[in-house]
């Protein structure tokens, strides 16, 4: 069984940043790419951010470069998530998400394991 434990949430004003932390645990699984996405109220799950595992590569939704920076620590099976300038279309609930096989990373149907997932509220 493999764990996906999500941190660092809460409630932050428009500007403002918020760092969240995402901890893998439980049985070894193969990581292909590890990512964080995001589902606002009455929306569908989006993508945020991702690292592929192997080479460090992260990829980032469009609309969010510049603002948002995933980053890892091996040691700590944990990926992290620095938001700067928030927005409040950025409130969410924000979920880590891990895949094992290669393929395409982007969409949320592609990941094998989730998080709860943490709310992220910016208030204006």
């Amino acid at each position: 069984q493999v764990q996906l434990v999500e941190s660092g949430g809460g409630l932050v004003q428009a500007g403002g940043s918020l760092r969240l932390s995402c901890v893998a645990s439980g049985r070894t699984f193969r990581t292909y790419a590890m990512g964080w996405f995001r589902q606002a109220p009455g929306k569908e799950r989006e993508f945020v951010a991702l690292v592929a595992w192997s080479s460090g590569s992260t990829y980032y939704a469009d609309s969010l470069k510049g603002r948002f920076t995933i980053s890892r620590d091996n040691l700590k099976n944990t990926i992290y998530l620095q938001m700067s300038s928030l927005k409040t279309e950025d409130t969410a609930v924000y979920y880590c998400a891990a895949r094992e096989a290669s393929g395409s990373m982007f969409s949320p149907s592609e990941y094998d394991y989730w998080g709860q997932g943490t709310q992220v509220t910016v208030s204006s």
